[in-house]
């Protein structure tokens, strides 16, 4: 009779290899951790806040909002009572907004659920607004040390490298793979700080491009390393592809005032929660007497455009955008036909302290400096 031979077995599958990296990396992370806010006081609620602001963002950029929002905010009840005007100001700039409402309604689900503590029932994490496995897992695992795996930018390169992953991450199996392997690897006490560990790997020494080999702790059970191929693990991502667009805002002044037109940005927008001067997104305008045309029938009073003031590029999702800001005739607020709370004529004193888009505080600056 003829045995089919056994599946070779890969490294990752001996728990050697594993207690021999897991060992590795606490020793360099214990050595190498950089000091961060959160860290000095990891309580769900911290946890939850830089974990939530480090989506999509840098630790470099996150650390002073992080600091300005505790310092206001200092506990989940503090943070349910919030004015959201008052939240969206204090998180102007770092992007991703919905972020910040997500929070938002968390935080009042918390109070009025569990009477303002935290959960640490991993279910009950998940049900949040905004929060979703690895969130879920980071905070539990990182305030409370609770045995949950976390797979995020950083770990799922990580990951991919150490087992020599070539397929496509983003695909089902990939996913499936890298979180059995993240689980695998988690000590039976301190995992919060073996999460930490691997992410703070994947910031400082693993990196995207040009990982730093030749310093990393566990190179010699590196899969990728022994092989040569760190520069081409993980899989790559299908690659984004942009869209040029061209959009137009107008500075709208009060009639006999010093006063300029500002408009809330409705739920369900880019930006919601925050103001915006009067703005057309849609990129079938191609010139600004069109888009002030659309504009008008929205706020149900006439825009028009005068003098090209100046052109800001920015980018948000798969668009890069070309913004021309023109300053518009003066219009009176009692013909603006929008809810009384949906737009406003402010000063550029007053616009300091109303949220406003990256691009509408560049405006404002340029109508304070004017």
């Amino acid at each position: 009779m003829i045995v089919a031979d056994e599946p070779a077995k890969e490294p990752h599958d001996d728990a050697k290899w594993r207690r021999k990296l897991r060992a590795a990396l606490l020793a360099w992370f214990a050595r190498n951790a950089r000091k961060l806010p959160w860290r000095s006081d990891p309580t769900p609620y911290h946890v939850w806040v830089s974990e939530i602001m480090l989506q999509q963002t840098q630790v470099a950029t996150v650390l002073a909002y992080y600091r300005r929002f505790i310092a206001a905010y200092p506990t989940v009840r503090d943070l349910a009572a919030a004015d959201e005007h008052d939240l969206m100001r204090l998180w102007e700039g770092l992007g991703y907004y919905r972020r910040a409402r997500s929070m938002h309604a968390a935080a009042k689900l918390i109070v009025s659920q569990y009477d303002g503590r935290f959960p640490s029932n991993y279910e009950q994490v998940l049900a949040l607004p905004g929060i979703g496995r690895y969130t879920a897992g980071a905070i539990l695992s990182i305030s409370g040390d609770q045995r949950l795996p976390v797979l995020e930018g950083n770990t799922v390169r990580v990951y991919s490298r150490w087992i020599g992953l070539r397929d496509d991450v983003q695909s089902t199996s990939a996913k499936a793979k890298l979180w059995d392997f993240a689980a695998a690897m988690l000590p039976k006490s301190g995992s919060g700080q073996f999460n930490q560990a691997a992410m703070e790997l994947g910031a400082l020494i693993c990196k995207p491009k040009s990982p730093l080999c030749e310093a990393c702790p566990v190179q010699k059970s590196c899969v990728a390393y022994s092989l040569g191929l760190q520069d081409e693990i993980p899989g790559k991502v299908s690659n984004m592809q942009y869209e040029s667009r061209t959009e137009f805002g107008f500075i709208v002044p009060g009639i006999d005032s010093d006063r300029f037109l500002i408009c809330r940005v409705p739920d369900g927008s880019r930006w919601a929660g925050l103001w915006d001067f009067p703005r057309c997104t849609d990129g079938n305008a191609a010139t600004p007497l069109a888009a002030a045309a659309a504009i008008s029938r929205t706020l149900g009073v006439k825009i028009c455009p005068i003098q090209h003031i100046t052109t800001i590029k920015h980018a948000v999702t798969r668009y890069r955008i070309t913004l021309q800001v023109h300053l518009a005739d003066p219009v009176a607020a009692s013909d603006v036909t929008l809810a009384s709370d949906a737009f406003r004529f402010a000063t550029s004193e007053c616009m300091n302290d109303v949220p406003l888009s990256v691009t509408g505080r560049k405006i404002a600056k340029w109508i304070a400096e004017r």
